[in-house]
């Protein structure tokens, strides 16, 4: 059975690509806590605990997390990109990358933003014109 990320990864379900390559995936949160609010996963690993994953996987996550990071923080005007790995709403590993002002703004108790389509297209297509640069 395939997690809804795994199905977005494939294209099944839509979602606003932010960057991709052959193992890793990195798309809007649809429910963000600031704009440009990202979600960074393997595409072949299920597992929903990040420290279960093999040295490789684990690194190279990292490595791509690391660089839509660069892409994100480029495209979106903030202070830092904040970074959280919770894992308890999806059963599959991901890392939330979140566009910073203060340390209040990774707090995801709070009310998370409500973005149109067109909102969150214009937001991902910046982060990608970003990440191509890279």
């Amino acid at each position: 059975m395939s997690t809804i990320f795994t199905k977005i990864a494939k294209g099944e379900i839509p979602s606003y690509k932010v960057a991709e390559n052959d193992r890793y995936y990195a798309f809007l949160d649809i429910s963000p806590l600031s704009e440009g609010h990202t979600l960074v996963i393997p595409k072949n690993v299920e597992d929903d605990y990040i420290f279960h994953l093999d040295e490789e996987t684990y690194s190279g996550l990292w490595a791509f997390a690391r660089k839509v990071a660069v892409a994100l923080k480029a495209a979106i005007p903030c202070k830092r990109v904040g970074v959280a790995v919770l894992g308890m709403e999806v059963p599959h590993t991901h890392i939330h990358l979140v566009p910073l002002q203060s340390e209040g703004d990774l707090d995801f108790r709070k009310e998370h933003l409500k973005l149109d389509p067109e909102q969150f297209r214009k937001i991902a297509e910046s982060i990608s014109k970003e990440y191509e640069k890279l």
